[in-house]
């Protein structure tokens, strides 16, 4: 029984859509086990169905894959980016990623305070943060749509809280590759990033920095966070055709199977 009900979860490897008899040829099932196992997988919450009568990977096994502690490797390549990063810039920096559709990130302040570890408690809004931004604009778009279903909080006069201006932000992100926040999260608070992708040209993650004068430290500090980035996206690339103990053997990152995370 264990080794039909895995066949069937390995034929979502790919984070697609199936429908019970795609799911039953894939695994090469009989369509009447499939559908009585793919039921009680369904009502366990570890797949979904569609209105289309189509399933999909469950919210439990995306928070299980998109935690960002069993990315391999993740935490240490950012660790040794965001000290460089640090060291060259001398602001703040962070890397963040998407889970349940806001933003966990680790950050290394200048000086010699180490780099923070992940945690879900410390989280951030997407919609008002430069990572988080970053993040949205090359994510699919049921992952905005998660955003939008949660409504948009205004945390200052500056936050973005519609969508049209959430969207028209992102089209730029996407176009010029860098997100920017001025005031939308703290007043005299404003921060940059640029996305983090992995092979195949999935995204991985977004870094961010402190801008302390977006007329003068945008143009200064982006070829700097553009080369971090581009270094960061090679060595995830070169982790992503290394085996991995996550389900299909596949390397995962936050947002491989996004309602997102």
């Amino acid at each position: 029984m264990t080794s039909k009900v895995v066949a069937i979860l390995m034929t979502f490897t790919d984070g697609g859509l199936h429908t019970l008899t795609e799911v039953a040829r894939l695994a090469n099932l009989p369509t009447s086990t499939v559908h009585r196992l793919i039921g009680e997988l369904a009502a366990w919450g570890v797949l979904e169905r569609t209105d289309d009568a189509r399933y999909r990977v469950g919210a439990p096994l995306r928070e299980i894959c998109a935690h960002p502690s069993r990315i391999p490797n993740l935490q240490e390549r950012a660790r040794r980016a965001l000290e460089d990063l640090s060291a060259a810039t001398r602001t703040d920096v962070r890397l963040g990623v998407l889970m349940d559709g806001r933003v966990a990130y680790i950050e290394k302040l200048p000086g010699n305070r180490p780099v923070s570890s992940f945690s879900e408690a410390a989280t951030l809004p997407a919609h008002a943060t430069a990572m988080g931004k970053a993040l949205l604009a090359f994510s699919p778009s049921n992952t905005l749509d998660l955003i939008a279903a949660r409504g948009l909080k205004a945390y200052t006069p500056h936050t973005l809280v519609t969508m049209d201006g959430l969207r028209r932000a992102l089209s730029m992100a996407r176009l010029a590759r860098v997100a920017i926040s001025r005031w939308e999260l703290t007043i005299g608070h404003a921060s940059m990033a640029v996305p983090v992708f992995g092979g195949g040209g999935t995204l991985a993650a977004a870094l961010e920095v402190k801008v302390r004068d977006l007329r003068q430290d945008v143009r200064l500090l982006h070829p700097v966070l553009m080369v971090a980035a581009r270094s960061m996206s090679r060595e995830l690339a070169a982790v992503q055709a290394m085996p991995s103990p996550l389900i299909g053997g596949q390397w995962s990152h936050p947002l491989a199977s996004a309602p997102s995370a």
